[in-house]
């Protein structure tokens, strides 16, 4: 691993002492066949994030201690080591062109600058040749943008950061931007949100290949939460919020958040801020876009998504320890701001699968 000090637009060969990830370079720069198993193949450009590249390596290289046989490459259009955006200089194991034809998994990093990427017309044209032929397509934080300009991702939904969705939006109208998920499906194309999120969707693809308990195990390995299921929101509930400028709407946000079951009532949290429900309404509306009643409830919806995804408590369990007193407004609650019932959300989340469509809202408890 190296600092590069080279003209950025360059490609250079990798250093000695270069970040080189993947599996099997000759000699001679080109890649080894793989004997055989599910290739996963990254694509690097100038720019790239090296947490979007590093994340899901590490994520598929430690499923392979767990009965994975996926063989990474990592390759750029050149062959050539190229700059991430941090300045460090990641090595390739081969050129583009190179790369096998049975393409399991294709894995698109994203750069914080994206225009440059999009702009590329040797990455647009390699893109595409290597999505079109990869039996599924993983883009990873700002990767949606250079999978976008291809053309692949138009009348599909896509997330990627919250930051950069209104921009992907604007550049690509017929892209349906999901600027709230983690990562989505859609078809064989799979889109995730910030940097870190790129372990989830690795995680969700390794669990679609080899089923929840060595996903679990994988997770355990690098230490990350695996029940962040693609449908969760990049944000708390907290986070959404204006951030408040007086103090009695701040404790009554705090209160909230801490204890979801609490009594949240408005004359309860009125007393609590030493002011008056008028006036704690007035207040509230004004400084976070929301009102107090609203807010608590999307405080116990997020405590029994919560809830419902990592354990395997009885709904009117759930439903007491988010708050809710009963299953039937829990129900009533999921119904309206989720469209299905918690039933159905516990069995969508409770693994790391990502799903192309909701359930439906008739789906039983």
């Amino acid at each position: 691993m190296s600092s590069s000090s080279s003209r950025p637009g360059t490609l250079p060969q990798a250093p000695p002492g270069s970040l080189a990830l993947g599996a099997g370079r000759r000699p001679n720069g080109r890649c080894t066949r793989p004997r055989s198993g599910h290739v996963v193949a990254v694509l690097l450009y100038e720019g790239v994030q090296l947490l979007d590249v590093a994340g899901p390596v590490d994520a598929f290289t430690t499923a392979n201690e767990h009965g994975g046989r996926y063989v990474l490459k990592t390759a750029s259009l050149t062959g050539g080591a190229v700059h991430t955006c941090s300045g460090l200089i990641l090595g390739a194991d081969c050129a583009v062109a190179e790369l096998p034809q049975d393409i399991g998994t294709l894995i698109v990093p994203g750069a914080p600058d994206w225009r440059p990427a999009i702009l590329d017309r040797d990455l647009r044209r390699s893109l595409t040749e290597l999505a079109m032929g990869a039996r599924r397509t993983a883009a990873v934080c700002a990767g949606a943008f250079p999978l976008a300009a291809t053309g692949l991702l138009n009348g599909r939904r896509a997330a990627t950061h919250w930051e950069f969705a209104p921009s992907l939006a604007h550049r690509f109208p017929k892209v349906r931007v999901d600027s709230d998920s983690i990562f989505v499906r859609d078809d064989n194309f799979y889109t995730s949100a910030g940097v870190t999120s790129g372990i989830d969707l690795a995680l969700a693809l390794i669990e679609e290949d080899l089923g929840a308990d060595t996903a679990r195990e994988v997770a355990r390995h690098l230490v990350v939460f695996l029940a962040r299921p693609g449908g969760q929101s990049q944000f708390s509930v907290r986070s959404r919020v204006r951030h408040p400028r007086t103090p009695p709407v701040r404790a009554v946000l705090d209160r909230v958040t801490e204890d979801p079951a609490g009594d949240h009532t408005l004359e309860s949290l009125a007393r609590r801020a030493g002011v008056s429900p008028r006036h704690l309404t007035r207040l509230f509306r004004a400084e976070t876009g929301t009102s107090p009643a609203r807010f608590v409830e999307q405080v116990r919806l997020e405590a029994a998504c919560t809830l419902l995804v990592s354990g395997t408590d009885a709904m009117d369990t759930v439903a007491r320890h988010a708050g809710f007193g009963s299953p039937e407004t829990m129900r009533r609650v999921f119904q309206r701001e989720l469209g299905v019932t918690p039933g159905a959300y516990r069995d969508r989340f409770s693994t790391t699968a990502a799903s192309p469509h909701r359930p439906s809202p008739d789906s039983a408890d």
